[in-house]
């Protein structure tokens, strides 16, 4: 990943990260993190630049995404979700999620995994008024390009003087970290299929 963004620097982050928010399984968060990190370590990249890129390309994405909903409905996501690890599970949990909380959801679902490179979709599907989505999708998308790539680039000004032992707790303790978030987050999605599919009984149907 870093020899990507060395290599193509903010169009990395703009493709990458738009290609992520119209559906495609791509790590658009990552790149954001990676070009960040690398941004703060080397000095190479602005972390204006690629904060810019990555909102750019999230806002951009996402609509798309909002139009292919619209156009395509459920339908798409029933016929193909499986080829991008959407199962009929997680579009219910989504659909549920998005009919209860709209507007909420467009803006906090950047900042999940579950939701990132659907929502926008859903937007569509269920016929939000375009200009309500793009006021949530790009306050979202400019909150969510700051916040991590802000906090990536201040820990990347200091890897070089993470050493020692210090660095292997700081590793261990991100580590912990990850693991723990993907817990709660499965613990998560099992408690809201269960509310989804009392919503949503039975086959799923356009």
């Amino acid at each position: 990943m870093t020899n990507l963004v060395a290599q193509y620097g903010y169009l990395a982050v703009l493709v990458i990260v738009g290609l992520e928010s119209t559906g495609v399984p791509l790590p658009g968060e990552t790149t954001l993190v990676a070009a960040a990190l690398y941004a703060g370590a080397t000095h190479n990249l602005n972390i204006v630049g690629v904060v810019i890129a990555a909102a750019v390309g999230a806002i951009l994405g996402d609509n798309l995404g909002y139009l292919i909903g619209h156009w395509g409905g459920y339908r798409l996501l029933i016929r193909y979700g499986r080829y991008i690890r959407l199962s009929e599970k997680r579009i219910k949990i989504a659909r549920y999620l998005f009919l209860r909380y709209g507007g909420e959801v467009v803006f906090f679902g950047r900042f999940t995994a579950i939701l990132r490179a659907y929502a926008a979709f859903l937007a569509g599907t269920t016929r939000m008024p375009w200009r309500r989505f793009l006021f949530f999708n790009a306050a979202g998308g400019i909150a969510w390009a700051t916040i991590y790539g802000g906090g990536a680039y201040l820990l990347g000004r200091q890897i070089e003087r993470l050493s020692g032992p210090f660095e292997i707790v700081f590793v261990a303790a991100a580590v912990i970290a990850v693991v723990v978030g993907a817990l709660i987050i499965r613990r998560q999605e099992e408690r809201l299929a269960v509310a989804a599919e009392k919503a949503f009984p039975g086959p799923l149907h356009t």
